[in-house]
């Protein structure tokens, strides 16, 4: 969420734009709701992915077997995407009710 508030307040600016030129509403909210999602499942797949290879490193390590679950993978996946869903409408709607003018004299 932290980077989401960071990623609206800093595009201040480019987001009245986008508005005084005739964007909806609508159209910011989803620019920064995919801008969320996008980011927290790219975060998702690094953390499944650097669990794995730790997974492989330790279980060889400790000598005991490495059993892959799917299941629990997608559901960790899973989480990481709607955390971004969560915590991004939040900024994101912020930015979509930001008055034009107000915007672009923001800096």
């Amino acid at each position: 969420m932290n980077i989401m508030l960071v990623s609206v307040t800093e595009r201040t600016r480019e987001i009245g734009i986008r508005l005084a030129i005739g964007a909806l509403e609508n159209e910011v909210l989803w620019q920064f709701l995919i801008e969320a999602v996008v980011l927290s499942a790219c975060g998702g797949l690094v953390g499944v992915a650097l669990a794995f290879v730790a997974c492989l490193g330790l279980s060889s390590l400790m000598h005991i077997p490495f059993m892959f679950n799917p299941a629990i993978n997608l559901t960790a996946f899973g989480f990481s995407a709607a955390i971004g869903v969560i915590f991004g409408y939040v900024p994101a709607r912020r930015a979509a009710q930001l008055d034009p003018i107000e915007a672009l004299r923001h800096e």
